[in-house]
């Protein structure tokens, strides 16, 4: 087992999810076109909400890019790994939306599990990762995703303390 991995891995976790997050902050309203358009699924609730944009989608990509090579990465790895941890974002936004959750709602595991299990899982074998070190990585992440919002929070970067 890669410790150093690990550490690298959480870090471009925290990156990925955290730049969307930020990019609202320091941009606004700029740029944040939802990905769903306003669109409304069968139960006539909105498919993912207007807190999931393409800019959001974008400022991950690139930060998460950008940052891999920081680590000792590859930027094609980072990119991938932000690729699905935005995936893991709409398919909990999507599920919440199913159970009739608002908008940034907390759903403790359903928050944080799919944003870092999905792009572990895909970055796998190119990163050499066991189940082991996704297992960890994962449960490093859901842990201390609720620590750091806290802190986000507490710094004015978050609207919610989660």
């Amino acid at each position: 087992m890669d410790g150093v991995l690990i550490l690298r891995l959480l870090f471009l976790l925290i990156v990925a999810n955290g730049a969307p997050v930020l990019g609202k902050r320091l941009l606004g309203a700029a740029f944040a076109r939802p990905i769903d358009g306003g669109a409304r699924f069968f139960d006539r609730r909105p498919l993912l909400g207007a807190a999931k944009t393409w800019r959001g989608v974008a400022l991950a990509l690139v930060a998460t890019a950008v940052c891999a090579p920081l680590v000792g990465l590859p930027a094609g790895l980072g990119a991938r790994l932000a690729a699905f941890a935005m995936a893991g974002d709409l398919l909990s936004s999507f599920v919440k939306r199913r159970l009739g959750l608002p908008a940034s709602s907390r759903a403790p595991g359903l928050d944080q599990i799919p944003e870092a299990l999905l792009p572990l899982l895909a970055i796998a074998a190119p990163a050499g990762l066991g189940a082991a070190e996704i297992a960890i990585v994962t449960g490093l992440f859901f842990f201390g995703s609720q620590a750091l919002s806290r802190l986000m929070f507490d710094l004015r970067v978050r609207e919610r303390p989660f």
